[in-house]
């Protein structure tokens, strides 16, 4: 079937660049072959600082922790999506540059620019501490312009279904991105919790690749229960080492006394003795009785 030029246009990219999806891209000579460069279009750009000084602003106007978890979810968010990029780091350190100035001045009568001392597990992992970003009440801004490109590989033919070496590496490749799981931890709307709790909350679930610490099973952000191990009753913090990344249903047992209601969960999580004694000294520890399947039976 013929495809009138009207209709379609071919773009040789040896002499000029395109533009997909927020990219664009060109094929550059390096030695005896072509390289593809890629890099965000400028309208893309702009739509980005819109975006941040809107959210800025509205930190400014009111310093809580879920306007700042706003933030640091959209620089999350568009890291997350543009650092497929080749030219990325060219492109996002304009964008600080030019956000700077914004950023400073809105947000100096509520936070000090500053290298990042002791931030947590989650920003260490993420982003250089060379770089200095916003603390505002010991919660620091994501900055903006600290990302690397990620390499994108092409599909291997090792990737089979039919060998189980084959198999085991699908596995792999498909596991669960755990930083798009945390970019919808960071939007959940949790009331009445400290700064410390929300920051250490998306450290704990990233090192722990997003697995409950009982069950062992992946965790989509909608089952995620953060626990507190030791009590805030009994005398437990928001401390990164007292919080522990549950499934929902697990966080439930280890609190609720009906016996009807402990029977319905235990049919939710799987029928594992050894999950059922951490369970119990989860329990132990904030001052409940264990469970004994035995007993739930008669």
């Amino acid at each position: 079937m013929d495809i009138s030029p009207e209709k379609s246009q071919i773009v040789n990219l040896r002499k000029r660049e395109s533009e997909f999806l927020g990219f664009t891209i060109r094929a550059n000579k390096k030695g005896k072959k072509r390289v593809a460069h890629t890099g965000v279009i400028s309208s893309k750009r702009r739509k980005i600082k819109q975006e941040a000084k809107k959210l800025i602003r509205r930190i400014k106007a009111s310093p809580s922790a879920g306007n700042i978890q706003r933030y640091n979810s959209f620089v999350l968010g568009i890291h997350h999506y543009f650092k497929r990029a080749t030219h990325v780091s060219l492109a996002f350190s304009r964008l600080a540059f030019d956000l700077k100035p914004f950023l400073v001045n809105r947000l100096r009568p509520v936070g000090k620019l500053e290298h990042p001392f002791q931030p947590p597990p989650f920003y260490k992992k993420n982003f250089s501490l060379g770089t200095k970003t916003i603390n505002i009440r010991g919660m620091y801004l994501f900055p903006i312009g600290n990302v690397k490109t990620f390499h994108t590989m092409n599909f291997s033919p090792k990737l089979s279904l039919y060998t189980k070496k084959g198999r085991e590496q699908i596995y792999k490749k498909l596991r669960p991105d755990i930083q798009q799981e945390v970019g919808y931890l960071m939007k959940a709307s949790l009331q009445n919790r400290s700064i410390e709790y929300l920051d250490n909350r998306i450290s704990r679930y990233s090192m722990k690749m997003g697995k409950c610490e009982i069950t062992g099973e992946y965790l989509h952000a909608s089952d995620v229960h953060c626990h507190h191990y030791v009590p805030k009753s009994l005398g437990g913090t928001d401390k990164f080492q007292n919080l522990r990344i549950l499934h929902k249903d697990v966080h439930r047992l280890i609190h609720i006394r009906d016996i009807e209601r402990i029977k319905v969960y235990l049919e939710k999580i799987p029928q594992n003795q050894r999950i059922l004694d951490k369970i119990n000294q989860y329990r132990k520890v904030c001052g409940m009785e264990g469970i004994e399947r035995s007993s739930l039976e008669e």
